[in-house]
């Protein structure tokens, strides 16, 4: 581990002070340590925010529901609130790591969480994302745990999140503050697709602090739930993943939320499938043919083409079980 100097910042302008001068922000340190420790992580300031006052779940004026990023993910799981309006979610972190880990780990650390990728992780290895410009080892290495979404020819790495599947497939918004004030993104364009540069992960700027994630007023009645399929049940990341909510209301499918993850380089919305979903009466034969477009404009590699029957099952399985017809 290289040296670095740390502090604690007791308000959010000492933060953005701190974070202006190119202080990276810890608070679990789930994910950030380990990088350190492995010298894929090499910041020179530490900034602990985790006095910030963002702990706090609060349903807004719409009746959506707001999350501070420095809620533990054992907490909002467990949050009555969010068990109760987008169980999606709680599956989600249920899912998540050990509960050790989900004791620690806050809702904005994992959604910046960076990939589980072996070659990112490994100093030695070429990684675009790592070492812009060296290189993607797992293009021609063992790929069978990365994307087939939304890849590049300088990155295949997926992003790691559970919780973020849930959160693309609602919709929702960051909350940012940075030197500047403060500012909205959708959760689609905050985690950035690989491209050409890899290395930018987030559509952050210098500074800036997360401070919640909002999730839109969604119609009622509305199920929802997430199903994750993997190597193991116990810890483990997810080959494939689904996150579905449905409004059904006289029988008929009015609105749909799907997106998928362990398949794509961000967590990936699935607007084909809730485009065929919507207007149109459940059944099996339905959720069949939606899932069906589940895999469109899948690029997959040598090691990773089962991913693309495998993703199909996954989310018409769930469409089964959120829309009633198992």
């Amino acid at each position: 581990m290289y040296p670095f100097t740390f502090t604690k910042a007791s308000n959010t302008a000492e933060a953005l002070n701190a974070g202006r001068r190119g202080g990276r922000y810890i608070a679990g340190g789930t994910t950030l340590v380990d990088l350190m420790r492995e010298t894929v992580e090499r910041p020179k300031t530490l900034v602990d925010i985790s006095d910030l006052p963002l702990r706090e779940v609060t349903v807004t004026e719409r009746g959506g529901l707001r999350i501070g990023a420095l809620v533990r993910m054992a907490e909002a799981a467990a949050h009555t609130k969010v068990r109760t309006t987008y169980p999606v979610i709680s599956q989600a972190l249920e899912l998540s790591a050990s509960a050790q880990l989900r004791n620690m780990a806050t809702i904005g650390g994992n959604i910046m969480q960076r990939t589980r990728c072996t070659y990112f992780r490994d100093v030695t290895a070429a990684c675009n994302k790592r070492d812009p410009g060296s290189g993607c080892a797992a293009l021609e290495g063992v790929n069978r745990t990365h994307a087939i979404l939304g890849t590049s020819d300088a990155c295949v790495a997926t992003h790691p999140s559970d919780v973020a599947v849930a959160f693309a497939s609602l919709e929702a918004n960051v909350h940012l503050l940075g030197p500047d004030g403060e500012r909205t993104v959708p959760f689609a364009d905050f985690l950035l697709r690989p491209g050409g540069t890899p290395n930018r992960e987030q559509s952050l700027r210098q500074g800036e602090l997360i401070i919640a994630v909002e999730i839109p007023a969604l119609p009622r009645p509305l199920k929802s739930g997430y199903l994750k399929v993997r190597d193991r049940q116990s810890y483990e990341f997810a080959l494939t993943s689904a996150a579905v909510a449905l409004h059904i209301r006289g029988g008929v499918i009015r609105e749909a939320k799907v997106a998928a993850g362990g398949v794509g380089t961000v967590p990936w919305k699935l607007p084909a499938v809730e485009e065929h979903l919507i207007g149109e009466r459940p059944s099996q034969a339905l959720w069949a043919e939606a899932a069906e477009r589940a895999a469109d404009g899948a690029r997959p590699l040598e090691h990773n083409r089962f991913k693309v029957e495998l993703l199909k099952r996954t989310v018409e399985r769930q469409l089964r079980t959120v829309g009633g017809t198992k």
